[in-house]
């Protein structure tokens, strides 16, 4: 199954924040591939800056069985305490 996370951050945070975020946010996601059942993670920032427009989008591709292991880990909760502050809203979609 694909998970996505799609984030618009708050007005105040600058593209070049973001920007300057990206590498930490990888970093963290990046420790899910070590978990069973994570295939693969990708970290995307939009490549247009509109303000109708998401900025970041957050793709998992895991076992349908891995998603409560997931909600329950470490770095799905430090991206929540670490960057929830910053979104304005978010998405969560899921697909086969």
């Amino acid at each position: 199954m694909k998970h996505y996370i799609i984030a618009k951050f708050k007005p105040e945070i600058t593209r070049e924040q973001q920007t300057a975020m990206l590498p930490d946010i990888s970093e963290l996601f990046g420790h899910l591939i070590w978990m069973d059942g994570i295939n693969n993670v990708d970290v995307c920032q939009n490549c247009i800056d509109r303000d109708n427009r998401f900025d970041l989008m957050i793709e998992i591709d895991m076992e349908k069985e891995a998603l409560p292991t997931y909600d329950a880990c470490i770095w799905h909760k430090l991206w929540k305490e670490k960057y929830g502050k910053m979104l304005e809203k978010k998405t969560i979609f899921d697909r086969e």
